[in-house]
């Protein structure tokens, strides 16, 4: 009964990447930066094991970002051809690379890591993909003319890694799209195909990802402007909930969606994000057991995870940790209280 995970970034060990931020240069190169790699991803897991985490995640420690870390296998992407770009309906503006042409996998994209963590525990293991749609808004297209036709490639190019990934031994390949909360008339119209795509003929679980984004300035000047009740989901809930998807992970801690949209997702089983990683204070077990309970009125307990609100890429190392141990600790005492 409840069972633990995150959502799937960690932060990155101060000899691997510049700490507490995104997009994060590396510290190391060549095969120093591989050894480095694989050394953190056994931390990440490590680290999970020992704060009583139920389904690991290699943290994402091979990825300088979520989404880039996937592309820079794709051929057909130019990442010396960036522009900027307003990303999730011009919330904030980055570099972006260009895609110049038909787009395809080099080889595997995530092997080295997905084969270290699954050597490294018994637990169950999760991995991370970037969705779609969420990958669609984050490159700028100079090729296909259409962000749908370009999701629909992306999602062919993320079921072949997803695939790999499930041979890997992985248990739980997670689809990450923070962008379906941006763009719900896309989401029917596309997204949800294009995530089904992605997924097609995997037989280990499933899961999506959507959230109003990392605990980063942008995103927390966005949620501000969005009022007392964030009703995205309303919309979207349903679309989900009628999918071939076997998970979703939201968050609820300290979250303005109301609690009652659990409902919605009455088919499928929840991670719900019990850690707000928007925040340094560190939550107390009863806080835990307090977001869980709050589930429970609209969801039966067989169907919760307990999980993280988003990643915690940019946040102290010291702090990740530490609320990893509350959500362990929060999840078991939840056991009791509730079992």
């Amino acid at each position: 009964m409840f069972p633990t995970t995150i959502t799937g970034s960690l932060p990155k060990p101060a000899w691997l990447a510049e700490p507490n931020r995104l997009w994060a240069p590396w510290r190391l190169a060549g095969a120093d930066l591989d050894a480095a790699k694989r050394d953190a991803t056994i931390l990440a897991v490590k680290l999970q094991e020992d704060c009583g985490i139920d389904v690991v995640t290699d943290g994402e420690q091979s990825r300088q970002h979520f989404v880039h870390g996937f592309l820079e296998q794709v051929a057909g992407v130019d990442f010396d051809r960036k522009v900027e770009m307003g990303i999730r309906a011009d919330r904030y503006k980055a570099m972006v690379p260009t895609v110049t042409g038909a787009l395809s996998l080099k080889g595997r994209v995530h092997a080295a890591e997905a084969q270290t963590a699954r050597a490294t525990t018994k637990h169950k293991l999760k991995f991370t993909l970037p969705g779609p749609m969420t990958i669609a808004d984050t490159i700028a297209d100079a090729h296909y003319g259409d962000r749908a036709r370009m999701a629909m490639a992306l999602g062919s190019l993320l079921n072949q890694e997803a695939r790999a990934l499930a041979a890997d031994g992985v248990d739980v390949i997670q689809i990450d799209e923070p962008a379906f909360n941006v763009y719900p008339g896309e989401v029917a119209d596309w997204g949800i195909a294009a995530l089904e795509r992605a997924i097609e003929g995997l037989t280990c679980a499933t899961a999506v990802h959507i959230c109003y984004g990392y605990g980063i300035e942008a995103n927390i000047t966005w949620k501000r402007s969005l009022g007392s009740e964030w009703r995205q989901y309303e919309a979207i809930f349903p679309l989900i909930n009628a999918s071939r998807i076997d998970q979703v992970s939201i968050e609820c801690r300290n979250s303005r969606v109301p609690i009652e949209l659990l409902k919605l997702l009455d088919r499928k089983q929840v991670q719900v994000g019990v850690i707000d990683v928007a925040t340094e204070a560190v939550e107390t077990p009863e806080e835990v057991v307090a977001v869980i309970a709050a589930a429970l009125k609209y969801l039966p307990k067989e169907s919760i995870i307990a999980g993280t609100n988003c990643g915690m890429a940019p946040m102290r190392r010291d702090v990740a940790a530490a609320k990893l141990a509350a959500l362990g600790r929060g999840a078991e005492r939840a056991r009791r209280q509730f079992g």
